[in-house]
């Protein structure tokens, strides 16, 4: 089985490899992994899964003025890394990219980011109400969702795009050119101004196209993601569709949960408030696919149900790699945070791990949605759990002992479903691992080596 599997994928892994537009956005988001580990860290802590903690945190006032809580400064170090996680991903991929057109690495992130910046809208829809009068008004600004997961595909656009521009316009000779004993930074720094000016003229004119449209380009790829998702509704076949869609957009980096979910949570959420109502009055029907249906049921350890992958990855591999992002990610993937395996294996571009990645997660649902059905696990009362309380806790909230046992055992499936696919990639990295240490031992001089018999 694992013969087969590396015949099928590790040609494709290879070409992938080789290519530098995907490595530099597999470079790209690793920039980003050292900050999403430590931020995951505090966001346990804000949101630890027991209600009297969580309130306990947003009682303690920490400035009067402004009203700040415990609680939201805890959450400060994730709103610093999750939610504008498209900064770092965008200076990444440029400074990877720019490093393989042999351009300077430091003004390639930098262009890249202005570009970027430069297609970004900087107004945001907003409600005031002045006395008894309310109007909606455009306030000046820059919205968090753009620079988060709803921005990171128009950033890699921007990065390939004006870092490409900026080596072009270098490689011609058009740059200025300073006297010798100038200080190579003023050198560098005049050496970047024309190809600056041109990368930004260009997005200067993108942007300008866009808005004589009356739009702009962030929102165009934002509404092209979601048209596929417009009419799905509040079945099984909706709810499979839209993970199909959610894990293809990670596939390639785009946060498919802010993705899909602009359009599918609503309808998730009204499902679950009307569970709530059935259950406390036994009014109207309940729902088996709603939010808690998808957060505690679908996925365990965050998109791709990746738990299931780093266990595998603990009890199975032996690469060094593996095994020690696998002890890493252990603890925040229990609390269903997994962006350092998304962007740290990684999941992303990875066509070793595409399968399971989509297939582990339509099974947990499948197989969630017709024991609900079969009436084997209660339904989910549509009481509001947190997304970071671990399985099998969650589960018996959710509905009762059985649910809880249900995640265990979907958990276990998913184990054995990674399993030949992790392996593939140990394999691979064993043997990486083991020429990497063979050449350097070839490379150690030994003074056991040394004969003066020559001399």
């Amino acid at each position: 089985m694992l013969r087969k599997l590396e015949k099928i994928f590790m040609p494709m892994a290879e070409a992938i490899g080789k290519n530098r537009y995907l490595i530099a956005i597999r470079d790209g988001f690793l920039v980003s992994m050292p900050l999403l580990v430590a931020g995951s860290i505090f966001l346990i802590i804000a949101n630890f899964p027991i209600q009297a903690w969580m309130d306990w945190l947003s009682s303690i006032v920490v400035n009067e003025n402004t009203g700040e809580t415990l609680a939201s400064m805890l959450n400060k170090p994730s709103d610093a890394t999750f939610t504008i996680m498209a900064v770092f991903a965008v200076m990444g991929i440029a400074n990877s990219f720019a490093k393989q057109l042999k351009t300077n690495p430091l003004f390639g992130s930098a262009v890249a980011l202005m570009s970027w910046f430069m297609l970004m809208p900087y107004l945001i829809p907003s409600t005031v109400t002045v006395g008894d009068a309310t109007g909606d008004v455009m306030v000046k600004g820059l919205s968090l969702g753009w620079l988060g997961a709803k921005g990171i595909f128009v950033g890699i656009i921007c990065a390939f795009v004006s870092v490409h521009i900026y080596a072009w316009v270098e490689q011609k000779g058009w740059v200025i050119k300073m006297p010798a004993g100038v200080p190579p930074t003023v050198v560098e720094s005049f050496s970047a101004l024309i190809p600056a000016t041109v990368v930004m003229t260009v997005f200067g004119a993108i942007n300008l196209g866009f808005n004589f449209a009356n739009t702009n380009a962030f929102q165009i790829i934002f509404d092209f993601l979601q048209t596929p998702l417009l009419n799905l509704g509040d079945t099984l076949g909706a709810m499979v569709t839209a993970y199909i869609f959610l894990h293809f957009f990670w596939f390639f980096g785009v946060n498919g949960g802010s993705v899909v979910g602009a359009v599918f949570n609503p309808i998730l959420q009204t499902l679950s408030l009307e569970n709530l109502e059935y259950f406390r009055t036994g009014v109207g029907s309940g729902h088996i696919i709603c939010q808690q249906f998808q957060d505690l049921f679908a996925t365990f350890g965050g998109a791709g149900s990746t738990l299931s992958l780093v266990i595998a990855m603990i009890l199975f591999c032996k690469s060094k790699r593996i095994t020690e992002l696998g002890k890493l990610s252990l603890v925040p993937g229990i609390f269903n945070i997994n962006e350092p395996i998304i962007f740290g294996l990684p999941i992303v571009l990875n066509p070793t791990m595409i399968i399971p990645f989509m297939l582990v997660p339509t099974m947990n649902i499948v197989i969630s949605y017709f024991a609900m059905a079969l009436k084997l696990v209660p339904i989910c009362s549509g009481v509001n759990i947190p997304w970071t309380c671990p399985l099998g806790i969650s589960g018996v909230l959710a509905t009762n002992w059985v649910g809880g046992l249900l995640q265990i055992a979907l958990l276990t499936l998913g184990v054995f479903v990674y399993m030949p696919f992790i392996k593939t990639m140990d394999n691979q990295y064993i043997k990486e691992e083991a020429e990497a240490a063979k050449q350097a031992d070839e490379d150690d001089i030994s003074l056991d080596d040394l004969s003066f018999d020559d001399l």
